[in-house]
């Protein structure tokens, strides 16, 4: 998900901490799956899935080719906690990322570790790999679902400049999601305020517009194919992206 500006060996944060965050992770995945009452409204849901992309692309950056990128979560009382990857082909091109995030009356705010470094990389040894972003997000609501969001860097190699600096780069959105036709739709923009890993300066990171649709196979069972447009001036880029959704 982190495109190389510079290659340095130097370690943001110890293999021990991300150990520890895995296993605080699979610790909160539990005891929120053994803490659920089978009669309450707000019982334990798991979704599980995975995108078929022609490229993928993340907020205007080209990252891989063709991809595979599973995800799972699991949600209760707000509370999300969940993990998504991303396997290229050929299989160099290899992501990890796990997220925390609450949700109440249409705000949201979230942790996040994205991890990028390809296939044979060392997940715990090199920790400066390791991306970690905190987000705020509010939508307004289902008659006006304006979403509106705030997402800034706290650790990572990829967050610095030369001189070992951080630059906390921060990536502002919108997106309205919308319908035509039956057919799902929606427009984005991204921004960054300040130079970072996006851009040197106050730039327009992507302009999106989306449309997808869900073909039932049987009463039990979808497919939603998607294509998505992505104009980033940033990057002097343009990428017209197609997937399927399982």
């Amino acid at each position: 998900m982190i495109i190389n500006i510079y290659d340095k060996e130097k370690k943001v944060f110890g293999g021990g901490k991300i150990k520890a965050l895995i296993i605080s992770f699979l610790f909160a995945i539990t005891v929120v799956g053994y803490g659920q009452d089978e009669n309450s409204d707000n019982k334990l849901t798991v979704d599980v899935g995975a995108d078929f992309v022609s490229s993928y692309v993340w907020r205007g950056m080209y990252q891989a080719g063709v991809s595979l990128q599973p995800a799972l979560n699991f949600s209760m009382y707000g509370v999300t906690i969940g993990a998504w990857g991303s396997s290229g082909f050929p299989a160099s091109a290899k992501e990890l990322d796990f997220y925390l995030s609450y949700e109440l009356k249409g705000f949201s705010v979230s942790i996040a570790d994205y991890w990028w470094k390809g296939e044979g990389a060392s997940y715990f040894k090199d920790a400066g790999s390791h991306h970690l972003e905190v987000g705020l997000a509010y939508t307004f609501s289902e008659k006006f679902p304006l979403s509106l969001e705030i997402n800034a860097m706290l650790s990572g190699d990829e967050d610095k400049d030369n001189s070992d600096r951080k630059y906390y780069s921060t990536y502002i959105s919108a997106s309205f999601p919308f319908s035509v036709r039956n057919i799902d739709c929606e427009a984005g923009i991204g921004i960054t305020p300040r130079k970072g890993m996006y851009s040197n300066k106050f730039d327009v990171v992507a302009i999106t517009a989306k449309a997808s649709k869900k073909l039932h196979l049987s009463a039990e069972y979808a497919l939603a194919v998607f294509a998505e447009l992505i104009f980033s001036p940033a990057q002097d880029n343009a990428f017209l992206v197609f997937g399927i959704r399982f």
